[in-house]
């Protein structure tokens, strides 16, 4: 292979990276409607999207008619594009400095985007996702808004996550397990609500499930060591070295989807959780050949790898919960 075509292929891997809001990306994009669409990281709504749907499995009301087809593709624009893309977006605003030490070829570092337009973004966003919430309710009938409620608790928690003075991301234990949760419990309980009628169950195993997000979390924090150690955010790489912050990764990871599959025999969906605890095998295998061997060089490549069993996990779960009627 020429070295021309070396050359294109990483460049266009590069711009493709930069529009998904991946780490590698490259700079130089002028138009503002892919820079919009690069501050929103559409790689993060893949697994709200998925978290819907698992939602919808487990309320045991989803069915395969027109309606119900609409209403979670509407809850997964919700949850995907407009809630997640206004987190990502703030989130871009408040990590600004940090971004210049870590990704300055994001859109606002890189000066490519303006910080009002970056602020027009955000409302736009938000809005657009409070006002489909409660649409989705009027949609399902609610007498109480569940949807705009749980849109509202979203956006609070990625306000906090993100911005001073609570700025939850500066602790590793309390800013990665928001995060977990906002991937798998807020968009789960969305889906079950809209198709179901969400209760404790639901949401405390959800929440223990975040636990295992909490882990997934960790990996993106092995990529920001540097900027995080200068600026002095609380990391997990950064508070115990990255190697124990790896273990402590795997076994959150592990240990708690472990534990979604005890319920599940506790609960006497023993095909479902046989099928949850064989999908954590193949995770450990590409944590023992990746992330544990080299986290820094190795995490895009581990969560390639691993994490499409983690989500396939989370349906099976949810499906499980959904035939028992929990």
């Amino acid at each position: 292979m020429s070295d021309s075509s070396t050359t294109n292929g990483t460049e266009k891997s590069g711009k493709t990276r930069q529009l998904l809001g991946m780490k590698g990306a490259t700079s130089g994009e002028t138009s503002i409607w892919k820079l919009r669409l690069q501050l929103m990281k559409p790689i993060t709504w893949i697994p709200l999207i998925w978290g819907v749907v698992c939602g919808a499995a487990s309320s045991g009301g989803y069915s395969w008619t027109p309606e119900d087809f609409l209403r979670a593709a509407a809850c997964m624009l919700l949850s995907g594009p407009l809630m997640a893309g206004y987190t990502q977006t703030l989130n871009d605003f408040y990590d600004r400095e940090i971004d210049a030490i870590n990704e300055p070829y994001r859109p606002i570092p890189s000066g490519a985007i303006s910080v009002p337009q970056v602020v027009t973004q955000i409302f736009v966003l938000l809005g657009a996702g409070l006002a489909l919430g409660y649409g989705l309710d009027v949609w399902a009938g609610h007498d109480f808004p569940i949807m705009l409620c749980l849109t509202l608790g979203g956006a609070f928690l990625a306000y906090i996550y993100s911005a001073p003075p609570l700025k939850l991301k500066q602790n590793g234990w309390l800013g990665n397990y928001a995060l977990g949760a906002s991937y798998i419990a807020l968009p789960w309980w969305a889906g079950h609500a809209l198709f179901g009628e969400l209760n404790w169950t639901i949401i405390v195993l959800t929440l223990f499930y975040s636990l295992a997000g909490l882990g997934i979390a960790v990996v993106n924090d092995f990529k920001s060591v540097e900027g995080d150690s200068q600026l002095g955010l609380k990391s997990l790489p950064v508070m115990f070295g990255v190697n124990t912050a790896a273990w402590i990764c795997v076994i959150m990871i592990d240990v708690f989807q472990a534990g979604i599959g005890a319920y599940l025999i506790y609960i006497h969906q023993n095909l479902y959780a046989a099928i949850l605890l064989l999908l954590v095998i193949p995770q450990i295998t590409f944590q023992d050949m990746y992330f544990l061997r080299n986290p820094l060089e190795n995490d895009v490549k581990y969560q390639a790898s691993a994490q499409p069993f983690l989500v396939l996990g989370m349906l099976v779960a949810g499906l499980a919960l959904g035939h028992a009627g929990v």
